[in-house]
């Protein structure tokens, strides 16, 4: 397993190693020893599988008292997957990183607890799948909009289609600190 640092800390690309023959190929999309010694000791709660078309943008997603750090990899199609530093106290508050996760790369994102989620789909349809170590809480769902110009993220999609409930979400400015991520609470 290669890991990739991005230029915010603790945001990690995982390239697997792939095992390929003349049937197909085989490789490990997690394995908690492997992961644990490089530095991601979360257990998983929750697994999801979202199915979007192209153009379609969801985010930028995330919890305020039950966090979610997530493990993310395209398993059909190509998205542009991104995170948004939301620690308050971070150096990188408010920046983004994003990657780009297919079936061809078959790499994985790791976005650990303190920022908020979101990605776009670039091709004619993607399966998305993602580990997550918190349960989903929708009375406890946080958000930023994802076309916030503060945070300033080039997505390669024009006229996304996106949920009414994304539309609504504030810009990160907006966002009380006590909304946001906070390590202790």
């Amino acid at each position: 397993m290669n890991i990739i640092q991005t230029s915010l800390k603790g945001l990690l690309i995982f390239e697997p190693q792939v095992f390929e023959d003349n049937r197909g190929f085989l490789l490990e999309t997690y394995h908690q020893v492997r992961f644990k010694e490089s530095g991601i000791d979360h257990v998983f709660v929750q697994d999801n599988l979202s199915f979007s078309v192209r153009g379609t943008l969801r985010g930028l997603h995330f919890q305020v008292n039950f966090p979610q750090a997530k493990l993310v990899q395209a398993i059909t199609g190509e998205i542009f997957d991104v995170a948004v530093d939301i620690r308050p106290d971070s150096p990188t508050f408010g920046k983004w990183s994003g990657v780009y996760l297919s079936e061809h790369n078959l790499r994985q994102l790791y976005i650990p607890k303190g920022f908020a989620h979101g990605f776009c789909v670039m091709s004619e349809n993607a399966h998305v799948a993602y580990k997550c170590s918190d349960y989903y809480h929708p009375e406890d769902e946080g958000g930023v909009l994802w076309s916030d110009a503060a945070v300033g993220i080039d997505w390669p999609v024009k006229n996304p289609i996106i949920s009414e409930k994304d539309k609504l979400f504030p810009l990160l400015s907006e966002l009380p600190p006590e909304r946001l991520y906070c390590p202790v609470k």
